[in-house]
């Protein structure tokens, strides 16, 4: 029997800048949810560059907000790509790098398609021990994130999580590469428990949006938790019997229902949730 999850208080929340990015810039982000007594953040890098970086760094310096990790590295993207946002995290104080594989077109060459998933599958510990080695020059730690099966190809070629835990197996040994767990990402996967398990201490993240029945849009329709058809309570307990006990991170894209809304209206809806619906 999996214990009943803990009860959160709002320091253990953390909300992205992105579940704010349709109606915020990325300093009234900040000030949103700073008003609403939400100080955990994680960092959207597009938000960041529009900004500029120097006056985001500013901005954040005053906030005294937290940032649990900055998303999002590209691991085909090269090793240069993965240095400058390393950089980026190390400078805002991010506790992790989120780091997702990235698609057929970050392999190919310029003007090209591939389509090759073996091969870019075949990549991916190579690259990772390189992404290891040179995270150990920063005080940032790599969450390595599968992605939903509806997004290989172009967003990740890691599908699971039970693919994610293979591949962390085969680093070598002495490369600190975590986890950052996405129930949206993952819901829909076979022996969650046992596998939540397996990952124990290396999960670093826990992401939590809701799955709509009727979802239209890939990436821009994820439902508020409570909303659609994830059993986000049961997903608490399991990742808390695994040993995680950081914070839970909303992470919502909605352009055609909550970016509609003020940002105010989510933080509240997103806290009067809070323990009821994940």
């Amino acid at each position: 029997m999996v214990a009943a999850p803990r009860r959160l208080h709002p320091d253990e929340l953390c909300v992205h800048q992105v579940t704010l990015s349709g109606q915020c810039d990325f300093a009234s982000s900040l000030r949103v949810l700073r008003d609403a007594g939400i100080r955990r953040t994680a960092l959207w890098a597009p938000m960041i560059e529009s900004c500029g970086v120097a006056e985001a760094a500013r901005i954040w310096q005053d906030s005294g907000m937290v940032a649990e990790s900055l998303c999002v590295a590209n691991l085909f993207a090269g090793e240069d790509a993965l240095r400058e946002r390393l950089e980026l995290a190390d400078m805002f104080g991010a506790r992790t790098l989120v780091m997702i594989t990235g698609g057929f077109e970050d392999l190919a060459p310029s003007g090209a398609s591939g389509t090759d998933i073996a091969r870019a599958r075949g990549l991916i510990v190579d690259r990772l021990n390189v992404a290891a080695d040179l995270a150990g020059q920063f005080r940032v730690r790599l969450a390595f994130e599968p992605l939903h099966p509806m997004v290989c190809g172009f967003r990740s070629v890691v599908s699971s999580l039970g693919e994610a835990l293979d591949i962390l197996d085969q680093l070598d040994e002495g490369h600190d590469v975590g986890l950052a767990i996405d129930a949206y990402a993952l819901w829909w996967e076979h022996d969650l428990q046992a596998k939540l398990k397996r990952a124990g201490n290396r999960i670093l993240n826990y992401h939590v949006s809701d799955w709509l029945a009727d979802t239209r849009d890939l990436r821009l329709d994820r439902g508020m938790p409570g909303d659609g058809q994830i059993a986000l309570l049961d997903w608490r307990r399991m990742i808390e019997a695994a040993g995680y006990r950081g914070p839970v991170e909303v992470e919502i894209f909605s352009r055609d229902r909550w970016w509609k809304e003020s940002p105010e209206t989510m933080t509240r809806v997103i806290l009067e949730r809070m323990n009821i619906a994940f």
